[in-house]
């Protein structure tokens, strides 16, 4: 892994987890009076597609972004569904909605979309965040593992059927005047 990509990833992630956990824990007195596992997972949740686009926004790339967005609407859209038809109760017996975890799912998808788009390096980190909010569900007695895993597994196949590698297109500039002319090609790989 190159650090310097990693680096960056956590450059731009980092903050975004610190401001999405204090903007959540300042307006939402329930998300405080929560145990601290759960509240980070559902931070992390939504802090991971925030920072996916984030690099999107650092990289200009749109068509990134318009991915990412529909690789998590996929898979919260494919959650509740398959929650309404499964109708499983969840471990502290709060409701019939517990398969699978549409926020394992969601963090998967946006892992995932950000893996595939840019590669490991910044996919490692994404997915260790993915992983972190499967485990929070289950430890805040939200999911079973089986919901949590069914979650990753569709969130990681939505992102993975969604979103195409990221390539910078090449650059051609053409330059004239009177003595001449010139063109100048780069591209990236």
């Amino acid at each position: 892994m190159h650090l310097p990509h990693f680096l960056t990833f956590c450059r731009l992630a980092v903050p975004t987890l610190g401001i999405s956990l204090a903007l959540s824990c300042s307006s939402t007195p329930a998300l405080a009076k929560r145990g601290g596992v759960e509240t980070a997972g559902d931070v992390a949740k939504f802090a991971l597609p925030a920072a996916g686009l984030v690099i999107n926004l650092v990289r200009e790339d749109a068509d990134g972004a318009l991915q990412l967005g529909v690789s998590w609407l996929g898979a919260y859209g494919s959650g509740l569904l398959l929650k309404e038809i499964v109708r499983e109760e969840r471990p502290d017996h709060s409701g019939m909605d517990s398969f699978p975890s549409d926020s394992t799912a969601t963090a998967f998808a946006a892992a995932s979309s950000i893996q595939v788009r840019y590669g490991w390096n910044y996919g490692l980190p994404a997915y260790a965040v993915a992983a972190f909010v499967g485990y929070s569900r289950v430890a805040a007695d939200r999911h079973h593992w089986h919901d949590v895993a069914a979650g990753a597994v569709l969130g990681w196949g939505i992102g993975q059927l969604v979103t195409n590698r990221y390539q910078r297109l090449p650059q051609i500039q053409a330059y004239a005047n009177t003595k001449g002319a010139a063109f100048l090609a780069s591209w990236y790989w």
